[in-house]
C-alpha cells in the first residue's frame, strides 16, 4: 500500500516538476518576447529619426543647387532672347533688301527693253540714210570703199611704195639683228673645245726587250697581229714605245688595248693574239654602249631603242673632217636645243634630231646610200617619231624643210661644223681616200678582210682559200689595181697586197 502511495505520489511530484517546468519556460519565453519587441521599435524609431533627418539635409541641398544653377539659367534665357530678337531684325532687313532688288530688277527690264527698241529705231534710221545714200550716189557701199581705195593709191601711189619698202627694210634688218643676236647666243652658251683625230696611237713598252716578243720569230707575231686588227704597227727606233696607225678609229682602239693586254700577259703567240683581240672586240662593243648611252643622257634625249643607242655609240669612233662625229652629235643637240627654245619650237624634237641626224655613218660601209637616206631608214625601223625624222633629213636639203625643227638641225649642223677649228678638209679628204680603198676591194668576190694601211700607200686583201686559188690571186690583185686607178685620185702609188692563207685546226683529246 505504501509502495504504490509513494509511487504515485512519485507520479504526482514528476508531473507537477514538468508542469512547472513548463510554466517556467513560458515565463521566460514571455519575457524574452517583450525585450525583442522593445528592440525592434526602438530601431524602428532611430530608423525614421535617421530617415528624416537625411530628406531634411536633401532638401537643404536641393534648395542650395537649385539657388546655384538659377543664375546661369536665367542669364542663358535671357542671351536667347537678345538673339531671337536680332534674328527677326535681320529677317526684316532681308525682306526689305529683296523687295528693294526687285523693284531694280524690273526698272533695269524696263530700260533695257526701252534701249533696244532705241537700237532698232537707229539701225533702221542708219539703213535708210544708207540706202538713200546709195540712191543718191548710185553706188553701192562696197563699190564706194573700192573707188576710194583706187582713188587714194593713185594719188599716194610714191608715198605708199615709199612707206612698203621703208618698212620691208627696217623688218628686214630687225630680222638679221634677231637672227644674229640667237646665233651669237646659242654659240657662246656652248663654246666646246675641239680636239682633232688623229691618225695613230702610241703604246708605251715596259722596256726594250718587249718588241722582240710582238715581232715574234720571222715577224709571225706581228703579222697576225696586224692581220687580226687592220692596223698598221710601226716600230722604230723611238725608245720604248711603238705605233700604231690606222684610218679606222675603232681598229686603232682595238689594237691599242688588244696590244696592251698581251704586253701585260707576257704571252705573245699567233693564237693568244687572236684570243685576246677577240675578247678586246667584245669589250669594245660594250663600251660602244656606253657610249650611246652617255651621249644620250647628255643630249636630253630619252625613250630610244637600246639597238638605236648602239647605233649611236659607234658613232664615237667615226670623224667627219678630223671632227668626232658623236661629239659632233651632242654638241648639235644643245645648239638645237637652245635654238628651238629661243623660236618656241618643239625642243624634244630638235635635239633628238640633231643627236641622230648622223646615226646613217654608223653603217655606211655596210650599207648602200648616203647616211641621210640609211638614217632615215633606220629611224624608221626603229619606230621614231616622223617629227624626228622630219626634222633630221633636211640637213644636208635632200629633202624639203617640212617643219620648223628640221630647218634648226641645219642650222645646228652648219654652226657646229662651220666654226673656227672644228674641221679640216685635208684629213677628211684623207680618210674618205682610205675608206673607198677598202670599199672597191670589199666588192670582189671571195675577198674576207681588207685592210688600208701604210697612210693608204698599201692595201691588204685576205682572200677565201676555197673560193680564191693561187693563180686566181694574180689576176684578182690586176683588177683591183686597176679599178682603184680607174676610180680614186691619190698621189704616188698604192700597193695592192693579196693574200691567200690555208689554215687547219684539229684537236688532240
Amino acid at each position: 500500500m505504501s509502495i504504490k502511495l509513494v509511487l504515485s505520489l512519485l507520479a504526482l511530484s514528476g508531473l507537477a516538476g514538468i508542469a512547472l517546468g513548463y510554466v517556467l519556460r513560458l515565463l521566460i519565453a514571455l519575457g524574452q518576447r517583450g525585450s525583442l519587441e522593445l528592440e525592434v521599435k526602438q530601431r524602428l524609431l532611430e530608423a525614421r529619426e535617421r530617415a528624416n533627418r537625411i530628406i531634411k539635409e536633401a532638401e537643404e541641398k536641393a534648395e542650395t543647387v537649385a539657388a546655384e544653377h538659377q543664375g546661369p539659367m536665367q542669364e542663358k534665357e535671357e542671351r536667347l532672347e537678345k538673339i531671337e530678337e536680332r534674328v527677326l531684325r535681320r529677317e526684316e532687313f532681308l525682306d526689305e533688301s529683296a523687295r528693294k532688288l526687285s523693284e531694280q530688277s524690273e526698272l533695269v527690264r524696263i530700260r533695257e527693253n526701252e534701249v533696244a527698241n532705241l537700237r532698232k529705231e537707229t539701225d533702221k534710221l542708219i539703213l535708210e540714210e544708207r540706202a538713200q545714200l546709195e540712191k543718191v550716189a548710185n553706188l553701192t557701199e562696197d563699190e564706194a570703199k573700192k573707188r576710194l581705195l583706187e582713188q587714194l593709191e593713185k594719188t599716194q601711189e610714191n608715198a605708199l611704195l615709199a612707206r612698203l619698202q621703208k618698212l620691208e627694210a627696217h623688218g628686214r634688218k630687225q630680222l638679221e639683228a634677231r637672227a644674229q643676236n640667237i646665233l651669237l647666243a646659242a654659240i657662246h652658251r656652248l663654246g666646246n673645245s675641239v680636239n682633232s683625230e688623229l691618225m695613230t696611237l702610241s703604246v708605251t713598252l715596259p722596256n726594250e726587250e718587249i718588241k722582240g716578243k710582238i715581232i715574234g720569230k720571222e715577224g709571225r707575231n706581228i703579222k697576225a697581229f696586224e692581220r687580226a686588227t687592220g692596223v698598221d704597227v710601226i716600230i722604230d727606233e723611238a725608245p720604248d714605245k711603238i705605233t700604231l696607225s690606222s684610218f679606222d678609229p675603232l681598229r686603232r682602239h682595238i689594237a691599242k688595248i688588244a696590244l696592251e693586254k698581251l704586253i701585260a700577259d707576257g704571252r705573245i703567240q699567233p693564237a693568244k693574239i687572236e684570243e685576246t683581240i677577240q675578247k678586246t672586240k667584245d669589250e669594245v662593243e660594250e663600251m660602244i654602249k656606253q657610249k650611246g648611252e652617255e651621249a644620250a643622257y647628255e643630249a636630253g634625249v630619252v625613250g630610244l631603242d637600246p639597238r638605236l643607242i648602239t647605233l649611236l655609240g659607234r658613232l664615237h669612233f667615226r670623224t667627219s673632217y678630223g671632227q668626232n662625229v658623236l661629239q659632233h652629235s651632242v654638241e648639235m643637240s644643245h645648239l638645237a636645243g637652245m635654238l628651238a627654245t629661243e623660236l618656241h619650237a618643239d625642243q624634244d624634237v630638235a635635239r633628238a634630231g640633231a643627236l641622230l641626224h648622223d646615226i646613217g655613218k654608223a653603217v655606211d660601209h655596210e650599207v648602200q646610200g648616203t647616211h641621210v637616206e640609211i638614217g632615215k631608214r633606220i629611224l624608221e625601223k626603229f619606230g621614231v617619231d616622223n617629227r624626228i625624222i622630219q626634222a633630221m633629213q633636211a640637213h644636208h636639203e635632200e629633202y624639203p624643210y617640212e617643219t620648223p625643227e628640221a630647218i634648226i638641225v641645219q642650222v645646228a649642223d652648219a654652226l657646229s661644223a662651220g666654226r673656227p677649228g672644228a674641221r679640216k678638209d685635208t684629213v677628211e679628204r684623207y680618210l674618205e681616200r682610205l675608206g673607198d680603198l677598202e670599199r672597191i676591194a670589199a666588192g670582189f668576190e671571195g675577198v674576207e678582210k681588207v685592210y688600208a694601211i701604210q697612210a693608204g700607200r698599201e692595201i691588204r686583201i685576205f682572200v677565201n682559200p676555197g673560193k680564191i686559188s693561187d693563180l686566181a690571186m694574180h689576176k684578182l690583185a690586176r683588177e683591183i689595181a686597176l679599178r682603184v686607178q680607174g676610180e680614186l685620185k691619190y698621189p704616188g702609188e698604192i700597193k695592192v697586197n693579196v693574200i691567200r692563207e690555208n689554215r687547219v685546226v684539229e684537236f688532240a683529246r
